[in-house]
């Protein structure tokens, strides 16, 4: 048993830049729409899923976040406040969530929350075998090789995915597989907003997280001058300790929200196939549907 868990609008800014400028019939770009239909089948086919999600932000900067860190993800903001996105993604976006919606896939995103969070709950929650297919690293934090969690890590294009374990993240980082989440808190990331711990950067935050587990213990270890943190590293710890506080509870998925959706069930066939069939003639995207369908198994 298999659940694929899908970082949606990773996917979907991915299909959008990875994609050449199209249109439908009546004009509207398409080419967000179309990626994302032919990334899911290619997924699909690779992995076989007997369960799926798409996973929403339902909030992309949850104020419980903000309060917590007020500049977490301001760099993202344009002028008017709202997260920043290409004008020709925009309107794309509700065309794709109709699109699966109608094919029959569970669509999940809760309010005040990140698609992280959401990915999170169900990953910890599940007895299956989960793949989260996202090109961010943050939910690297989630891999567990005894549970055969694994994340299908999108940066190098779908061809050319890394298929992220343990082994993957010590090779990479030189850190446990296990601590990628410690790592990343005190490196910090600047897609984000996030600096990490003040004058810390990656060889820093690897060396620490080689030795330590969790920041409070990190933190614990600091003020008693322990020994495996080097004097520099542990003055830069001691004079960011308003950020060090926050940071675990900033960057940690969320394992235990009330979703509201249990049968994460891969479709066998539409679930509105007027809808689709719709859809499908005025955005003129009769052969990325045929792909997903084939990919489904569907006759």
């Amino acid at each position: 048993m298999t659940l694929m868990l899908i970082d949606s609008a990773s996917l979907w800014y991915r299909a959008y830049y990875g994609m050449p400028e199209l249109l439908a019939p009546d004009g509207r770009p398409v080419n967000a729409v179309r990626g994302f239909l032919d990334m899911t089948a290619r997924l699909v086919t690779k992995y076989r899923p007997d369960e799926i999600a798409l996973c929403l932000d339902g909030d992309w900067r949850p104020s419980w976040r903000v309060e917590l860190f007020p500049a977490y993800k301001e760099n993202r903001l344009s002028e008017d406040g709202e997260e920043e996105e290409p004008d020709l993604l925009t309107p794309q976006v509700p065309l794709i969530l109709d699109l699966f919606d109608a094919i029959g896939f569970p669509i999940l995103g809760i309010d005040d929350y990140e698609a992280d969070d959401v990915i999170a709950t169900l990953a910890t929650n599940s007895s299956a075998k989960v793949r989260i297919v996202t090109g961010d690293r943050d939910l690297f934090q989630l891999v567990d090789d005894e549970r055969d969690v694994k994340v299908v890590y999108l940066a190098k294009g779908i061809s050319n995915h890394d298929l992220v374990d343990r082994i993957w993240i010590t090779t990479k980082y030189g850190i446990p597989g296990d601590r990628y989440g410690l790592f990343a808190m005190i490196r910090g990331d600047a897609s984000d907003g996030l600096p990490g711990v003040r004058g810390i950067g990656e060889k820093g935050a690897a060396l620490l997280a080689a030795q330590f587990s969790e920041m409070d213990e990190l933190i614990a270890a600091a003020h008693r001058e322990d020994a495996r943190i080097p004097p520099a590293l542990r003055r830069k710890i001691l004079a960011d300790l308003d950020y060090a506080k926050v940071a675990s509870k900033l960057t940690t998925c969320v394992t235990d929200l009330r979703l509201p959706i249990s049968d994460l069930a891969t479709p066998r066939k539409p679930a509105d196939n007027a809808a689709l069939a719709k859809l499908t003639s005025e955005l003129g995207i009769e052969t990325s549907v045929a792909r997903l369908k084939a990919a489904l198994g569907w006759d």
